[in-house]
C-alpha cells in the first residue's frame, strides 16, 4: 500500500482562487443565495419534512421529534465537519475529536445508536466505529438537514435507534435549473486556525427532447485546509494535569516529570489538529413527467490530526532489549497519530409517480462505497480500516384517501468491514442486514393518529475467530396528535425499539491508538430494547413562537463502553457492557418578534429574541456508580437577530452547564460560555452575492466537551473571526 505523507499548509490558495474565479464567471448557483439568516420559528414550523414516509408533513403537525435546517442556517453554522455544525441545534452535541472528526449526539446516544445520511442513505464510512473516524458526508455543499428523533428508526433501522441525521444536497438533481444553468461558488477564511475554505456546484441542461425528457448535469467540488487550530489556554485541563502530577509523585521517577513538563507546555495552540480535505462528484439526471433517475460519483479525501492520539507500545520479546533501546521507543512513543482518509462513492436515486392501485409513488435509493482510512503514527502507516459497503432502499407512497396515508419499504444494507496492523482492535467481519417498515396516519377532525412497525434481521460473520451471531428485531411505534386551535398543536408517541449489538460492541478486543484505549467487546451481547414515550408542543400566534419536546426512554440492555482499572499494552481498558437504563430529557426553543422598524436608506429591519434550553438525564442500573459516561451537559442559547433586505446583524450566548456527576475513571467537565455575533451584508437587491463575517467565541474563552472522549486534551477552539463571500448565478 502506497503511504501518504502528512504535511498540511501544502495547499496552493492561489489555484483555488483562480478557480472559484472561473467557475464564478461561467456557472451558476445551483442553490440560490437568499439571505444568510434562519427563518423566524413560526416558518420553521411550516416547513415541508421531505425525508422517506415522512414526505409532505408540516413540522409543526408532525408528532415526530424533528428540527429541519435550510441552506441559509447551515451556512451560518458550518464548522467543518457535520457533528459541529450540528452542535447548536436543540438536543445536540458532538463527539470532537478535533476539527477533522466530530459526529453528532442526540439526546445522548451517539455511536451505532445515530445514522448519518447522505440523501436518505447511510454514510457507508466507519465513523460509528469510533468517535475518531471522520464522518464522509460534506456539510458545505448541503441544501437541508433534518435531524429525526425517536421512530424514524421504523424507516431507517435499528442503527437509528436514537435518531437521524439526513444531509440532503442536489448531487442528483430532480428538477431542471431555470434558464438551463445555474450554480453557486462560497470562499471562507478563518483565523483560528488560519483556514481555507472553498466550493462550488452547478447544474446544466444539456438536452430536453420533445416529450418533455431533460438530461441534467451536476458537478460539484470543495477544498478545506486549516493549520493548528488555536486555544485559550493549556491543552490539558487543570485536572488533567494535577492528576499527572500526582501520578509522577507517587511514580518519584524524575525523567517521567520532565516528560510531563514538557506536555504541559502545549499552549494557546492545539497540536495535531491541522486538516486538509477535499472532494468532489460530478453525474447525470434523466428527467420524465412523472419523475426522475439519477447517478452520481463522489470522491472524498481527507488527512487530519488527531488530537491527543499516541504512538504504538512496542512490545519485545528478548528480556533487557527495551532498556536497551528505551530511547528510540520513547522517540517512538511520541509520534502524533493522523488519519488518511479516502472514499469513492456511487449512488444511484429516483421518484416517480403512477396510478398503481394501493401505490401511487415509488423512491428508490441505492449507494455503492469503497472506503479506507490509515491512521498513520509519523509517517508511518500503524492501523489500515477498509470498509467495502451498499445500501440499498425501496419507499412505495401510499393512494391513500383524504384520511389515510402511509408507507411501506424494504432497506438492505451490507458490508464487508476490516482493520489491520499491529493496533487494529476489531476483527474483519461481515455484516448484512434487512428491514421492512410501514407507517400509517389516519386523520379526523383535529384529531392525527400515526402508527408503524418494522423488521428486522441482521448478521454478523466473523470468520477469524469463527464467530457468527443473528438478530431478528421487531420495533413498533404509535402516536396520537390533537390540533387544540389554529395556532396550537399537542402529540404524545409511544414505542417500543429493538437494536442489535454493532460491530465493535461485540468484537472488539485490541489496542486503539487514537483513543489510547484498549478496547474489549462482549460477543455474548444480546437485543438492546428500548420503551419509550414522547410529547411534543407547537405554538405559534403573532410574534411569538414556542416548540417542546419532552422523552422518557426505559433500556433493557442497554450497551455502553467504560473505562476499567485493569491495563493491557500499557493502556487503560475499556469494556462494552450492558445494564439496564433509564434516559429522560428535555428540549425547547421560544421566539419573540419585537417587531419591524423602519431605518433611513436601510428600509424595514425585523426584530428577533430567540432562546433555547435541552436538559438530559439518565441513570444505569448497576451497583456502585451509575452515571452514564460523557453525558451532554444541560445547555442554553438566547440571541437576537435584526434582518432586512440588506443585512442581517446577530448576536447570541451559548451557555454549558458543568457537569460534576460522572462515571468512574472520568474527570468532571467546567461550565463555559461562548458569545457569538454573525453580520451578513447583501449589496445588491437580488440577492445572489453576499458577504459574511462571523466571530465565535468572541470572550476567548476555554471549552470544553464533555461528551468527547479527549476533552481533557483537547478544549474547543478559541476566538475565531471567520470572512466568507458566496455568489451565485
Amino acid at each position: 500500500m502506497k503511504k501518504r505523507q502528512p504535511t498540511f499548509g501544502k495547499h496552493n490558495l492561489k489555484q483555488a482562487l483562480l478557480l472559484s474565479s472561473a467557475i464564478a464567471v461561467g456557472s451558476s448557483a445551483a442553490n440560490a443565495a437568499a439571505a444568510n439568516s434562519a427563518p423566524p420559528l413560526e416558518d420553521q414550523l411550516e416547513e415541508i419534512i421531505v425525508s422517506s414516509a415522512f414526505e409532505g408533513k408540516k413540522l409543526g403537525e408532525s408528532i415526530l421529534g424533528a428540527t429541519i435546517l435550510t441552506q441559509d442556517e447551515i451556512l451560518r453554522r458550518l464548522n467543518g465537519t457535520i457533528g459541529e455544525t450540528l452542535r447548536t441545534q436543540p438536543g445536540i452535541s458532538s463527539t470532537f475529536f478535533g476539527q477533522g472528526a466530530s459526529r453528532p449526539i442526540i439526546r445522548g446516544l451517539g455511536g451505532d445508536r445515530i445514522r448519518v445520511l447522505d440523501n436518505g442513505i447511510g454514510s457507508i464510512d466507519a465513523s460509528s466505529n469510533s468517535p475518531d473516524h471522520a464522518v464522509a458526508v460534506e456539510a458545505a455543499l448541503a441544501e437541508r438537514i433534518e435531524i429525526l428523533r425517536g421512530t424514524a428508526m421504523l424507516m431507517y433501522g435499528s442503527s437509528a435507534a436514537g435518531g437521524v441525521v439526513n444531509v440532503i444536497d442536489n448531487r442528483i438533481p430532480s428538477v431542471a435549473p431555470e434558464d438551463g444553468f445555474d450554480g453557486a461558488v462560497r470562499y471562507g477564511y478563518t483565523t483560528v486556525d488560519e483556514g481555507h475554505e472553498f466550493s462550488a456546484a452547478f447544474n446544466a441542461l444539456l438536452n430536453e427532447g420533445s416529450d418533455g425528457t431533460k438530461i441534467i448535469l451536476h458537478g460539484d467540488y470543495f477544498y478545506r485546509e486549516t493549520e493548528d487550530y488555536d486555544i485559550p489556554g493549556f491543552a490539558e485541563s487543570a485536572r488533567q494535569r494535577a492528576l499527572e502530577e500526582e501520578e509522577e509523585h507517587d511514580e518519584d521517577e524524575e525523567h517521567e516529570d520532565e516528560e510531563h513538563e514538557e506536555e504541559e507546555e502545549i499552549f494557546g495552540t492545539l497540536e495535531n489538529s491541522a486538516v486538509e480535505t477535499k472532494g468532489g462528484s460530478g453525474g447525470l439526471s434523466f428527467l420524465f413527467d412523472n419523475g426522475f433517475i439519477g447517478f452520481n460519483i463522489r470522491t472524498l479525501d481527507s488527512l487530519y490530526g488527531v488530537p491527543g492520539g499516541h504512538g504504538h507500545h512496542e512490545h519485545d520479546e528478548e528480556e533487557g532489549e527495551e532498556h536497551d533501546e528505551d530511547e528510540e521507543h520513547e522517540e517512538e512513543e511520541e509520534e502524533l497519530v493522523s488519519i488518511d482518509l479516502d472514499q469513492t462513492r456511487y449512488d444511484l436515486m429516483g421518484e416517480f409517480s403512477g396510478d398503481w392501485g394501493w401505490f401511487s409513488k415509488a423512491k428508490f435509493r441505492f449507494g455503492y462505497s469503497d472506503y479506507t482510512h490509515t491512521e498513520l503514527e509519523g509517517d508511518e502507516t500503524g492501523t489500515v480500516f477498509s470498509n467495502e459497503g451498499w445500501e440499498g432502499r425501496l419507499d412505495l407512497v401510499e393512494t391513500g384517501s383524504d384520511n389515510w396515508s402511509g408507507a411501506t419499504g424494504i432497506q438492505i444494507r451490507t458490508r464487508d468491514f476490516s482493520a489491520i496492523g499491529e493496533e487494529a482492535f476489531v476483527p474483519p467481519s461481515e455484516m448484512s442486514q434487512f428491514g421492512i417498515y410501514t407507517v400509517k396516519e389516519y386523520t379526523t377532525g383535529n384529531w392525527r393518529f400515526d402508527f408503524g412497525g418494522r423488521f428486522e434481521h441482521t448478521s454478523y460473520d466473523v470468520e477469524s475467530i469463527g464467530i457468527e451471531r443473528n438478530f431478528d428485531g421487531f420495533s413498533a411505534s404509535a402516536g396520537a396528535g390533537y390540533d387544540l386551535s389554529e395556532e396550537a398543536f399537542f402529540g404524545v408517541t409511544v414505542f417500543r425499539t429493538e437494536r442489535a449489538p454493532a460491530t465493535e460492541e461485540l468484537f472488539a478486543n485490541g489496542p486503539h491508538l487514537a483513543t489510547d484505549a484498549f478496547e474489549i467487546g462482549n460477543p455474548d451481547l444480546d437485543m438492546e430494547t428500548a420503551l419509550g414515550i414522547e410529547a411534543t408542543f407547537n405554538y405559534a400566534t403573532g410574534p411569538f413562537s414556542f416548540v417542546a419536546n419532552a422523552y422518557y426512554t426505559s433500556y433493557d440492555d442497554f450497551i455502553y463502553e467504560v473505562g476499567t482499572d485493569r491495563e493491557e499494552d500499557e493502556l487503560q481498558v475499556f469494556e462494552f457492557r450492558a445494564n439496564d437504563a433509564q434516559i429522560f430529557g428535555l428540549e425547547a426553543r421560544a421566539e419573540l418578534h419585537a417587531g419591524t422598524y423602519n431605518w433611513d436608506g436601510v428600509g424595514e429591519v425585523d426584530v428577533h429574541f430567540d432562546g433555547q434550553f435541552d436538559f438530559i438525564e439518565a441513570d444505569l442500573d448497576r451497583g456502585g456508580n451509575d452515571e452514564l459516561p460523557r453525558l451532554p451537559p444541560a445547555s442554553f442559547l438566547v440571541g437576537v437577530e435584526a434582518t432586512s433586505q440588506l443585512f442581517d446583524l446577530r448576536t447570541e450566548l451559548e451557555y454549558f452547564g458543568k457537569v460534576s456527576d460522572v462515571s468512574e475513571f472520568e474527570l468532571p467537565t467546567d461550565s463555559f460560555a461562548f458569545w457569538n455575533a454573525y453580520f451578513t451584508i447583501r449589496p445588491f437587491d437580488n440577492k445572489e452575492l453576499s458577504f459574511e463575517v462571523r466571530a465565535t467565541n468572541i470572550t476567548d474563552s476555554t471549552g470544553r466537551q464533555h461528551t468527547s472522549f479527549i476533552k481533557d486534551f483537547a478544549p474547543l477552539p478559541g476566538r475565531n473571526i471567520r470572512a466568507a463571500f458566496r455568489a451565485a448565478f
